[in-house]
Order: C-alpha cells, then structure tokens, then sequence
C-alpha cells in the first residue's frame, strides 16, 4: 500500500444540497475536480438527493436495465451513462448520495483504501442505528446480509475522487426491481427504513454520515460550503 505523509490537521468542506437533479450535480462535481486540482477548495463532501435516476458506469451493460421505455417516462426517471466505476444502480428520494471530492495525496495514495474508507463510514453509520452491516468479499459496497444497503462507484483522476456512495435511507426499494443493481444477480438491496421498520430522518443520518466520515478519513474540523457551492450552482460556471 503506497501512503504519502498526512498534514496533522485537514479541514473538510461539507455542504448539504437537499434535492438536486443528476445532471445538475454531476457537472458541479467537475467544477469541483477542477478546483480541487488547482487547491482551490479544501476537501469537499456533497450529501444531497436526486429525483428517479438510473446511472451506468463506465462499463455498465445497458441490458441491466430492465426498465422499458413506458416504465422510464410514466416514472419519470433518467438515465445517464457517466465515467464512475461500476454497472447500473438507482438514485431517488429518500437515498443520500455522498459525493467526495477529495485529494488522496493528502491522504492515501490507494484507491482500494479509499473503497474501504467508504464502506467504513456507511458501515460505522449503520451500526449506530443498530443495523448490522458490513463487506461482501466479492463486491464492493455495504451490505446487510446478501443484502446491498448502499452501493459505492468512484473515478479517481490525477489523485482527485469524484462520484461516491448512495446509501438506502428510506427509498422506494420497488425502483431496483427493474435493474440488476451493480449488474449483480442473485444479490438483493434493503435500507434501513427495511432493517428496522423505522423512517429516519435524513439531516439525522447525515450528521452521522458527516461525523464518520471525518473520523474515517482523519479530519480536524469541518466548515460548512454549502453558500459556496449553492453560488456555483445558480452562477452555471
């Protein structure tokens, strides 16, 4: 495992962007890549949601999607072929997506150790809501049982991460009825609202997810760039 020398103190940048659309997000993380590479911006993490959407990654086959074209329009969802890792999975109302911009040269150089850090944020998130979760030897991402409770594709370019994690709050699990999530066959998916029979508050889980993630990757303090990012967005930089 190649890890270069961590500063003592690191300052994450965290913004809450509620309910945004995929597209609209996707093209805020290249803004953010960018400024990032050029030290710009601290280490940024979004949490947001997005409305019904079907994401391929890079090497997704499009066969797993198994929605038709009447299912897609009466449901209104998208679909977009994007440059993450991974095969097809859901995005929708009541799952937090987090998106982290971050400089693994300031931390790892190891994008496996990065996976894991991910998964060890969910995983830790899950066990203080009583939800016992953890790693399945063949597949990335965090899962309750044979059960994925929240899927994990990134794109990693000159040590910059984009894309992230979309954790099962309390989404509509009928959504991954017309996909084979992650291209996984025999596999099932959950949420916590499932695991526990409870609706959660998302601001409540993302505190929590804010809280571990800062612990898992080493962080001093977190500011709050919420004003920052939401004047990138009306600006369309």
């Amino acid at each position: 495992m190649q890890t270069t020398k961590q500063s003592t103190f690191r300052t994450l940048a965290y913004a809450d962007l509620g309910l945004i659309e995929y597209a609209e997000a996707w093209r805020l993380q290249k803004i953010l890549h960018e400024k990032r590479r050029r030290d710009e911006i601290n280490d940024t993490l979004l949490l947001l949601e997005h409305p019904h959407t079907y994401t391929l990654g890079k090497v997704a086959d499009t066969a797993n999607i198994l929605a038709d074209e009447e299912f897609l329009n009466e449901h209104d969802i998208s679909v977009f072929e994007i440059d993450r890792g991974g095969d097809v999975t859901y995005h929708g109302p009541g799952q937090i997506v987090g998106y982290a911009i971050i400089n693994l040269a300031e931390w790892k150089k190891d994008t496996h150790e990065y996976l894991r850090a991910l998964e060890q944020t969910v995983i830790n998130t899950c066990e203080e809501l009583g939800v016992s979760a953890g790693r399945n030897p063949e597949y990335t991402g965090v899962w309750v049982g044979e059960n994925k409770i929240c899927a994990i594709g990134v794109k990693v370019s000159r040590w910059i991460t984009m894309h992230g994690f979309a954790f099962n709050v309390n989404p509509e699990l009928k959504f991954f009825e017309s996909i084979i999530p992650c291209g996984i066959k025999g596999k099932g998916v959950t949420s916590l609202k499932k695991e526990t029979a409870k609706e959660y508050s998302l601001n409540e889980i993302k505190i929590a997810l804010v809280k571990n993630f800062m612990r898992v990757f080493s962080y001093s303090e977190k500011k709050n760039f919420s004003d920052f990012v939401t004047n990138l967005i009306s600006k369309k930089e």
